[in-house]
């Protein structure tokens, strides 16, 4: 049996811990928030599950990861149907008959895809697009770039449109030309009643298990590294090697979360903002994740500010181009040279923008790995 020392309680060093000490390992978990789940953390305020680090919708194509996800929680029926305000416009999201209806009064997808059509050739973009304004543009005309997507992507960044890489956009431009406002089309969606907590609460629940909040991987980083145990770590792998080849890129978020005094603020769990003006890029109503459920006459709502990342922000998620590429690339070169003892896992550690599934799954396979299955 090994010692495994993991860095972090998020969702990848959880799945991990508990995977290990199934196995009769003994896993020793540090974190330095003052309480577990990463940033999956929800806390109960007023009956209602407040997602503390912004909205967490679970949804997977992979039926493993959604039962393996089950036996720790019980999920509702909980769609994800967000909705754009636009300088007091409301558009359905995703993009869809009911958006193109709004827009433009068209009622059939035959006139909403000759629209599209007509705009997509009157924007004149380059065949092979070179940013993703241009990407943009070739997808899905001009009316609904300016009004849904420019400005909400330039504030989520940080940066022009047209300095942004054309593939951020290809995977995250749903267009469907019937009336559903389902933002995913994944099978398996859903919220864990009772919230994402309890889901690390029993992950972490073994014996075999030691959980240490407010501990700071790197007040006491030697030691740690000589302890013998193997490391998973889950933080920043530039942070890791002192930033010895240079920052990776990533943005930061800032939350406003506020406690009301009425049952429904805003009628839905997110809504964006899409216009430049406007600072914030959603505002999230947690009660409706669990349909209402809540104390009567209360609800809390969060706004979402994104931010450049400096350090000591927290990072939550890399800015993935080809320059942060190369130098993660050149990092994880570092890892094989200098710390053949650590593993790196997760968002940060893997530098790769993944969702909760995806998180699961590296997890596991990383099980795999570490225990020849």
């Amino acid at each position: 049996m090994t010692d495994y020392l993991v860095v972090g309680s998020g969702l990848f060093g959880a799945t991990f811990a508990y995977e290990a000490a199934k196995r009769g390992n003994h896993v020793e978990v540090i974190e330095k928030r003052d309480h577990i789940a990463g940033n999956i953390y929800t806390k109960e305020v007023e009956g209602i599950q407040v997602h503390q680090y912004g909205a967490h919708i679970f949804h997977t194509k992979m039926k493993d990861i959604w039962e393996y996800v089950q036996q720790f929680a019980e999920f509702n029926n909980y769609i994800n149907s967000p909705i754009a305000n636009y300088n007091g416009e409301i558009y359905n999201l995703p993009f869809n008959m009911n958006t193109f209806s709004k827009l433009w009064g068209v009622q059939t997808p035959a006139e909403a895809q000759a629209k599209i059509e007509e705009q997509k050739r009157n924007a004149n973009v380059p065949e092979k697009p070179t940013n993703l304004e241009e990407q943009a543009l070739s997808l899905v005309g001009t009316d609904i770039y300016e009004k849904l997507i420019k400005g909400y992507t330039e504030k989520q960044w940080g940066r022009k449109a047209v300095d942004l890489p054309s593939f951020i956009i290809i995977r995250r431009i749903p267009v469907r030309f019937i009336y559903d406002n389902n933002y995913f089309s994944d099978p398996y969606q859903g919220i864990p009643k009772g919230g994402y907590t309890q889901i690390v609460e029993k992950m972490l629940a073994s014996d075999l298990i030691d959980v240490k909040l407010n501990t700071d991987f790197f007040a006491h980083k030697d030691r740690y590294l000589n302890s013998g145990k193997r490391i998973i770590f889950t933080g920043m792998i530039d942070q890791f090697f002192d930033y010895a080849l240079g920052e990776l890129e990533y943005r930061s978020l800032r939350f406003e979360t506020e406690l009301k005094d009425v049952d429904n603020y805003q009628g839905n769990a997110v809504v964006n903002y899409t216009d430049a003006e406007t600072p914030f890029t959603r505002v999230i109503e947690h009660k409706h994740f669990e349909f209402g459920k809540g104390n009567k006459g209360k609800t809390v709502i969060t706004h979402e500010y994104p931010k450049d990342w400096h350090r000591g922000d927290e990072p939550y998620y890399p800015v993935d181009n080809k320059q942060n590429r190369s130098l993660y690339k050149q990092y994880t070169d570092l890892a094989a040279q200098e710390a053949d003892n650590v593993v790196f896992g997760g968002r940060l550690g893997q530098y790769r923008y993944y969702n909760m599934d995806q998180t699961i799954m590296s997890a596991l396979r990383l099980v795999k790995t570490e225990f020849g299955e």
